[in-house]
């Protein structure tokens, strides 16, 4: 043998057997709930939607080697398990259970013999290098005072709401927005009487808002938008056209609003939804058929999948709001079950819990918006009380509300608000 070998290793019979630099990777992503491993190969394991069980071969020869890499850092949230098919692992034989469970884990197993069976040599949790650059601010824009607007007010990293600034697209009210692409937003869908809309408004990351797009999925009122998962995407869900939906329209990092996607929930509108965890989210509240007001949430896993229905988490209620705060956190607060208006508020955690009820959180009010801002915070601003309002409450990231500020921009209600 002529030539120098780099990395391999030699098995005890004098056959080179690969190392990771010199495994076949697989192409396709495995995102199943099986795979069928072979020896000498690589993989990248998505465990984002549901566990996999990876079946090892049913025999093995000395140095053997298999690499399983996690995709997604979903291990620890949906595990990857090992079947050692007849094999030992470490030692122990195929009756005892084989799991990793930590985010961002990578295992590499080598074949040792009858006796210890598949080895791991390197079995380790590589950290996240990149994550997003953190929402500094935050746009109100839309809804309808004695007519229909189209201003707009940003919010700097203080949670000073700016002055407003007028036209900025088709004026509506019934808006939803959301953050995308980690430093801009989008507005979309509303009520333009007599009509409801598919149009939207991109903002760029100095909060200047663009002209109309139109032909974003079906037109409608009163759906929210949220961002989700962990390249920046976003999407918009449920609303009212000529009833109430649960069609969804994810959005990508780019801007781009997809077509409708049906069949995600409980059919309602005049709901609202936050981020939480990392790449999560949750819709919330709102008015189902028969102006029935609610208190269900969705849960939105990294690849944008609604859960179907929890029950039962707070005061039923609609014209809600809806914000991150923390590092991964969320706050639903405010709200209407007619004729009461509430000033409450129902924490969510980072696995998506949703708290029992807090009360007393600034002037009890219907229709105002919400956005994080300054990385952590959050602020809910506007509203109506019987007639429209103009203040505004922070919320700190340990998810205090505090008490009104007065005077933020023109007294209005049915806008949207989004971080960029």
């Amino acid at each position: 043998m002529s030539g120098q070998i780099t990395s391999n290793v030699f098995r005890s019979s004098g056959v080179i057997a690969p190392t990771v630099a010199g495994l076949n990777w697989s192409s396709a992503v495995i995102t199943g709930t099986t795979l069928s491993a072979e020896a000498a190969n690589g993989y990248y394991i998505n465990t984002t939607s549901n566990a996999c069980t990876v079946t090892l071969p049913s025999s093995a020869t000395i140095g053997d080697q298999i690499v399983l890499v996690d995709y997604a850092r979903t291990w620890s949230t949906n595990n990857l398990i090992i079947d050692s098919n007849g094999l030992n692992f470490q030692g122990d034989p195929d009756t005892y259970t084989v799991d990793y469970s930590t985010a961002g884990q990578s295992l590499s197993i080598v074949y040792s013999d009858a006796t210890k069976g598949w080895l791991p040599v390197s079995d380790d949790a590589v950290a996240d290098a990149g994550f997003a650059p953190p929402t500094e601010k935050a746009i109100f824009a839309y809804g309808r005072t004695s007519t229909y607007v189209s201003m707009s007010n940003l919010v700097n990293s203080s949670g000073v709401v700016a002055a407003d600034v007028s036209g900025v697209g088709t004026v509506r009210t019934g808006v939803a927005a959301s953050g995308y692409g980690f430093n801009k937003a989008i507005f979309a869908y509303g009520f333009y009487s007599p009509d409801n809309l598919s149009l939207s408004n991109l903002v760029n990351s100095s909060g200047v808002v663009a002209a109309d797009t139109t032909g974003v999925g079906t037109a409608r009122n009163a759906p929210a938008g949220v961002s989700y998962g962990i390249s920046g995407q976003a999407m918009f869900a449920y609303g009212y056209s000529s009833a109430r939906t649960s069609l969804k329209n994810l959005v990508t990092n780019q801007g781009v609003v997809g077509s409708d996607v049906t069949g995600v929930g409980t059919v309602r509108h005049q709901l609202a939804a936050a981020g939480y965890g990392v790449g999560l989210a949750i819709f919330g509240y709102g008015s189902e058929e028969s102006d029935g007001r609610s208190s269900i949430t969705n849960k939105v896993n990294i690849n944008g999948v609604i859960a179907s229905d929890t029950s039962g988490v707070g005061t039923e209620r609609t014209n809600i709001a809806a914000a991150g705060y923390g590092t991964d956190k969320a706050i639903f607060a405010y709200g209407q079950h007619y004729p009461n208006y509430f000033s409450l508020k129902n924490l969510v955690n980072n696995v998506g819990v949703v708290a029992a009820d807090v009360t007393g959180v600034g002037t009890s009010r219907a229709t105002p918006s919400a956005a994080r801002y300054g990385n952590d915070k959050a602020i809910f601003a506007f509203g109506y009380t019987g007639s429209n309002v103009s203040v505004s409450n922070l919320v700190n990231n340990s998810g205090v509300v505090a008490s009104d500020v007065s005077g933020v921009g023109s007294a209005r209600r049915d806008l949207a608000a989004a971080e960029f």
